[in-house]
């Protein structure tokens, strides 16, 4: 009965979200959320923790939408703690002031609230939101966004009866508060005490099934550190969407998700169960021993647990696994969706690259302590984020030559890593992991083609090799260990845009960066036309030096 009271529950608290809708012009609507940002005393996995709901619910609220809409989300910060809440994969074309990440927003302090107000422009898909200071992510503070098509796009499979979220992650039992302070230490954060499944620790998320009927499953890894494998007993999954692209649509077993990335997949129910249930699994890749989290697939006449063992996946440690199946996947050149570039219409391998940077990631000592870095730079925030020392021209205290566009034997050092874009400019970026363990990247703002990735280190030569026609894509991507990985992007999306690994760990010790993205001539904000860039909010939080301009 546990998994009914689950959904019940579930059900309640989304009604108390305090979603408004208001229709507009052009078939899209303003939607208004009233979110409160709280802690709560649960224990996923039978160990009471301080964790962050958001309506009182773990995982938060779904933000459903359409797109076009014009989403305000008012947050209120009940913590003690500074916050912030990013959107992970949700582009806000020209408007970097809502994204919600260190050096482009000031916090909400305690006691305080701030309304987000983004359009959903050009997107469509599957992909989730997060609190993104101070390590808030390990006491929860996520949930499930999705975008759906207008009507007028037809989505490119049949309807689906019904879908579920399948939010999985790895989770501590330690309080957030000291697992940052082991981090400010130099320790590094252990293998985490287990997998939840939407916040639930194993055998308590409960998924019902209707025979022969059709879900959609969106599933997002909105783990910490840990890449996880998922599958369902006895089911195939078809594959037919990952962060907002439509992929050609290919059935797998199981699918490895690494940490930050989101699929949509189709599953269809059998049409005679004999009393039967199933688990659902989520179970941890390159980990010196394997976690599990379980859900449990119930039909009309399930009885009891499901039987006989966990499906199988693929071996531990099988990196070659992860690599051959991110190259199966491809980009669905006939679907129609909704992006600033139609599908089948955006020939980017017949676009001139402006430039190439090669960023290495790595970890070092510097001044003593235990850093992560890109080409040998660990990211200091300045005393005010750098979107507002940007937009007030009080640029003296960055530089956008600190970080080298390729790596370089100079001594590793901190520094606020500001990369300089041409608007519309078209870029090649190599990710290069040196180093034995997994690496995964996003950039705020954008999605990029994923032309290539293999073992070894990069070199020009591997550029023939790479898929320069159905490339998926995303807005994040895994490097495998002593590996490289390829993308193409073209940065037309004006702001200021973080790229980060999505390692908590690695990116709280400074393993990020920012691309400030202008047009010829625009270093001056006054003159740059809201038709390229969004203006700074009336209701912008301005602290640090710009607290009184």
């Amino acid at each position: 009965m546990n998994h009914i009271r689950f959904l019940t529950l579930s059900k309640l608290c989304l009604c108390i979200s305090l979603l408004v809708v208001l229709l507009v012009d052009g078939g899209r609507s303003q939607l208004f959320y009233d979110w409160t940002v709280s802690y709560s005393q649960r224990a996923p996995l039978g160990v009471d923790k301080q964790v962050i709901v958001i309506n009182n619910m773990f995982p938060g609220p779904v933000l459903n939408a359409t797109t076009n809409d014009v989403v305000n989300i008012n947050i209120h910060n009940n913590l003690t703690d500074p916050f912030l809440m990013t959107w992970n994969g949700i582009q806000m074309r020209k408007n970097s002031w809502q994204d919600g990440v260190h050096e482009t927003n000031c916090p909400i302090s305690p006691g305080q609230n701030w309304t987000y107000s983004f359009q959903l422009k050009d997107q469509i898909g599957s992909f989730f939101y997060f609190p993104s200071l101070l390590l808030h992510k390990a006491a929860g503070g996520y949930g499930a966004i999705h975008v759906n098509n207008r009507p007028v796009i037809p989505i490119p499979f049949p309807q689906p009866y019904k879908g579920f979220d399948v939010l999985i992650g790895d989770w501590y039992n330690a309080n957030y508060k000291d697992l940052r302070a082991s981090l400010e230490n130099g320790i590094s954060l252990p293998q985490t005490d287990g997998i939840l499944i939407n916040g639930l620790g194993p055998n308590q998320a409960s998924f019902e099934f209707e025979p022969a009927a059709t879900y959609r499953l969106r599933i997002s890894n909105v783990g910490l550190k840990t890449s996880l494998n998922f599958r369902i007993q006895d089911h195939s999954m078809l594959l037919v969407e990952t962060e907002g692209s439509y992929l050609v649509q290919q059935y797998y077993d199981s699918l490895d998700i690494h940490v930050g990335q989101s699929y949509s997949v189709l599953v269809t129910a059998k049409n005679q169960t004999n009393g039967k249930s199933y688990y659902m699994v989520a179970s941890s890749r390159f980990t010196s021993f394997e976690q599990f989290g379980i859900g449990i697939i119930c039909y009309p006449d399930s009885v009891g647990d499901p039987l006989g063992s966990f499906p199988g996946g693929p071996y531990l440690s099988d990196y070659n696994f992860s690599l051959q199946q991110a190259r199966s996947m491809r980009w669905n050149l006939t679907a129609a969706a909704a992006r600033p570039n139609p599908q089948g219409s955006y020939h980017y391998g017949s676009i001139n690259i402006s430039g190439t940077l090669i960023l290495e990631n790595n970890v070092n000592f510097i001044e003593g302590k235990r850093r992560f870095t890109i080409n040998g730079i660990s990211f200091l925030h300045p005393d005010t984020p750098s979107k507002l020392l940007d937009y007030f021209q009080l640029n003296d205290t960055f530089k956008t030559d600190v970080i080298h566009d390729r790596p370089t034997a100079t001594l590793p050092s901190l520094g606020t890593s500001v990369i300089n874009f041409q608007y519309h400019d078209f870029y090649h970026i190599v990710f290069q992991n040196p180093l034995p363990e997994m690496q995964t990247w996003h950039i705020d703002g954008y999605n990029f083609f994923v032309v290539g990735m293999d073992w070894g280190v990069w070199d020009e030569s591997k550029t023939a090799g790479y898929n320069m026609i159905d490339a998926v894509s995303r807005s994040t991507i895994q490097v495998y260990p002593s590996s490289w990985t390829a993308i193409l992007i073209e940065v037309d999306n004006q702001g200021m845009w973080n790229l980060r690994s999505q390692d908590a760990e690695k990116w709280y010790l400074g393993q990020e960066l920012y691309l400030r993205v202008k047009g010829v001539g625009k270093d001056n904000q006054s003159i740059i036309s809201p038709r390229d860039e969004a203006p700074m909010p009336e209701n912008a939080i301005k602290c640090g030096r710009a607290a009184g301009l």
